[in-house]
């Protein structure tokens, strides 16, 4: 095995720390074609779809690349915006605010940057351009709250890899959940909030997660009760009794029973209960994309408005929201004790300073 290229050293300069923000990916275009590339990278995961290789591949190849690129191009161009896939373009706000709130608190020796676990820029690409830039320790953080190995563990695998043909490899840390952690749950509460001080409060709050198999729970994965916890810390924190929320999950995939309840069957019930207006947020989405744009605030307002519901309201997800840059670089900080990332004190300038002062009269 070929290693990669390592860039130039340059002697005396002064080591930084990296931090990149990892979040599941997109299509670089709302077209089959792109989707097609996609769909394969990401569905081709292991990770995502544990059914043995040449199986799955047979069903890939042959069944679900050839139907599935155009249904899904269709449904991205309907939530396509002017900077591209909203997914993208929010996880880079959230990496230049987080760089700048980090400089803001005096960490000038840090690089932040952002990577998709899928389509571009590629966590390899990214990787590659810290250590560049003269990154030494690189911080993972990824873009999911609640772990599962089916997204947290990839985005690993994916740093792994690219550790595998490196030379000089970074001192690495890993986030691996953060889906109880104070900050997070003050943001998510005071999106939902700010949502309800314009809008008023609902009947009912659906808290909707993605969704992953069921069987993943019996196998040791924690997102289910992750996702659960979540769910009651932000009620509590919200002042909700038992009766005020729900916790459902959302785009389920193929024949295999997935974590209930299902989130769209669950709004239908409601509506035909007698619920007149609910509100639907995302906690485990940090940043809008197709699952809560398409699927939530779309196809799932469809649902319940012809099943006999009056209002839906979606509350967006925390995207660029001060409350969420505000946890996610208190997050940062935490997980980067101990790693140089202030700039390193100019003895030269230390002296002229002590030399003024003392011309002053100070006491020294």
């Amino acid at each position: 095995m070929a290693f990669h290229k390592e860039p130039p050293y340059t002697h005396g300069q002064a080591a930084k720390t990296g931090i990149l923000l990892c979040n599941l990916g997109t299509p670089d275009a709302p077209t089959a074609p792109a989707l097609r590339r996609y769909l394969a990278e990401f569905l081709g995961d292991h990770r995502v779809v544990e059914i043995p290789k040449p199986i799955w591949w047979l069903i890939l190849h042959g069944i679900i690349l050839r139907v599935r690129p155009a249904k899904s191009a269709a449904k991205y161009a309907s939530i396509w915006t002017s900077e591209g896939s909203p997914l993208r373009a929010w996880t880079e706000k959230q990496a230049k605010l987080l760089g700048g709130h980090l400089g803001e608190r005096g960490h000038q020796q840090l690089l932040v940057r952002y990577a998709m676990r899928y389509g571009n820029p590629s966590i390899a690409q990214q990787l590659d351009e810290l250590k560049a830039a003269g990154a030494t320790r690189v911080l993972i953080v990824p873009a999911y709250p609640q772990y599962s190995a089916s997204t947290t563990a990839s985005v690993f695998d994916a740093v792994y890899r690219w550790a595998e043909r490196t030379r000089l490899i970074p001192e690495l840390r890993f986030i691996n959940h953060y889906h109880d952690n104070a900050g997070y749950i003050q943001a998510l509460k005071h999106r939902v909030e700010e949502h309800w001080a314009i809008h008023g409060r609902p009947d009912k709050l659906v808290m909707s997660f993605h969704g992953v198999p069921e069987r993943i729970l019996k196998l040791g994965d924690p997102y289910h009760c992750e996702c659960h916890k979540t769910g009651r810390l932000l009620a509590e924190a919200l002042g909700l009794t038992k009766e005020q929320y729900v916790v459902t999950f959302q785009s389920r995939f193929g024949k295999a029973k997935w974590l209930e309840p299902y989130t769209e069957p669950t709004l239908i019930a409601l509506a035909k209960a007698g619920t007149q207006r609910v509100d639907v947020v995302c906690p485990g989405f940090t940043s809008d994309c197709l699952e809560t744009l398409e699927e939530i605030s779309l196809e799932a307002r469809e649902a319940f408005l012809h099943a006999g519901g009056k209002q839906f309201q979606y509350i967006p997800c925390l995207n660029d929201s001060p409350a969420w840059i505000r946890a996610l670089t208190d997050l940062c900080e935490q997980h980067l004790g101990g790693w140089p990332t202030r700039q390193a004190p100019d003895p030269a300038a230390a002296q002229a300073t002590r030399e003024r002062a003392m011309a002053l009269g100070a006491k020294l």
